[in-house]
């Protein structure tokens, strides 16, 4: 059933998709609120590749300069729809691996830099003493 109910999202966004192109807006808007409808009806989130395609309010199908307006503010992507004049905030930068906590394995910044501090000299065969910093050219 859930398997089913996917597909069936993915069918109905790929429909909204292809109406949306032949000029029919209206039809576009029933097929993402069939596949919302779908999704509620059978305890199925819809995929993330079809979250920022529509309207959370209205059920408006997205095409960007004709139904949604979207905007780079702050670090932030704010899209407007231009039918209910909802608004979705969300970040515009690459998503961030989350911190590791203190129980993590991965080295702290001061253990990392006094592993580079206690490592070996460079290969170019200098060693801390042997610089010369005088002024000859």
């Amino acid at each position: 059933m859930i398997r089913s109910a996917r597909e069936r999202i993915a069918h109905l966004f790929g429909l909204a998709e292809v109406e949306w192109g032949r000029g029919h807006a209206s039809l576009s808007d029933r097929y993402v609120g069939l596949a919302r409808r779908v999704g509620s009806r059978y305890n199925v989130r819809i995929p993330s590749e079809y979250r920022e395609l529509y309207c959370r309010r209205c059920s408006a199908f997205w095409a960007e300069g004709r139904t949604v307006r979207t905007r780079l503010r702050a670090s932030r992507r704010v899209r407007t729809c231009l039918r209910c004049q909802a608004i979705r905030r969300s970040p515009s930068g690459p998503a961030h691996a989350p911190r590791p906590g203190p129980d993590s394995s991965l080295p702290s910044s001061r253990q990392a830099a006094q592993e580079v501090m206690a490592a070996e000299p460079s290969e170019t065969g200098e060693e801390d003493g042997d610089l010369d910093f005088s002024d000859e050219e």
